[in-house]
């Protein structure tokens, strides 16, 4: 039995030193990647390109020709002969032709006006401008351009206040009647020392206004067909006006208003044409 043990014991002790010669298992090493490591790109051979947006293209809008049917200058006026005006002067107004300018003026106790006319050419159809400088000129007093003056006192003319408003006047046989109210302009002058530009555009009985080819407005009348051009001034109190008028220039227009036709006009009716009938050939 002591035999038996003894030998269970060697058999052990040989087992167990057997055991401890094997190999130790492999020990596994990790390679950590430095941050400074360089990475190699992708190449890519076709690269996407950018789809460029497009935008709607915006539609230029014409200007509206205000001044429609002007021809070629037909005349400009320097002021350079005198005997072409009407001139006078007395002790409380004047107008003179001087160094190529048409001088009003009024130093008198108003309400006065005075006025100057050219005696040519007869004019219908026009657009006229002229530039107006004012030395003196405030509160209601006014001036303007005169426009198909004929004998007997008959023009309308196109009036321009010192407080900054715009109108227009008919004479007939020395009757004065405003066609339209005050109208408040932002191109009118207020007081003096001033300037401006004055234009008027008739073609048969419509008529447009301009102060610095600013259109003020438009008025339609046939009272008045053709005549003569000119200006004037007013003084409405006891404070002196002055205005010089430089620069005139006129010219044609030919052009039709597309005024409607009051009178409707009648569509005639068609009629039927009737089919000729064969007649059969005996």
């Amino acid at each position: 039995m002591k035999l038996t043990l003894l030998y269970r014991g060697i058999f052990i002790l040989v087992f167990l030193a057997a055991c401890s010669g094997l190999p130790a298992a492999p020990t596994e090493t990790i390679t950590m990647v430095s941050d400074t490591q360089t990475v190699t790109p992708t190449i890519i051979w076709f690269p996407a390109t950018d789809t460029p947006t497009f935008f709607p293209t915006q539609a230029l809008l014409s200007t509206q020709d205000l001044r429609p049917g002007l021809g070629e200058l037909l005349f400009t006026d320097n002021f350079d002969q005198a005997d072409l005006w009407n001139t006078s002067k007395d002790a409380n107004s004047s107008a003179t032709v001087i160094r190529n300018q048409l001088l009003l003026s009024i130093s008198g106790q108003g309400p006065l006006t005075m006025a100057s006319l050219r005696s040519q050419p007869i004019l219908a159809d026009f657009y006229a401008e002229a530039i107006v400088t004012l030395s003196l000129c405030g509160d209601k007093d006014q001036f303007g351009m005169l426009f198909r003056a004929a004998f007997g006192d008959n023009y309308y003319r196109f009036v321009v206040s010192c407080d900054g408003q715009t109108r227009l006047e008919r004479m007939v046989s020395g009757s004065l009647v405003p066609l339209n109210t005050w109208l408040s302009s932002g191109d009118a002058p207020i007081a003096a020392p001033a300037e401006v530009k004055l234009g008027v555009w008739a073609a048969g009985s419509e008529m447009r206004f301009f102060l610095n080819d600013h259109l003020q407005f438009t008025f339609r009348d046939t009272t008045l067909r053709n005549g003569t051009l000119g200006f004037y001034i007013f003084a409405n109190g006891a404070a002196p006006i002055t205005a010089i008028f430089s620069e005139l220039s006129v010219y044609p227009v030919i052009y039709v208003s597309p005024v409607p036709s009051l009178t409707p006009s009648r569509t005639p009716t068609s009629t039927r044409t009737p089919i000729p009938t064969r007649t059969p050939t005996p």
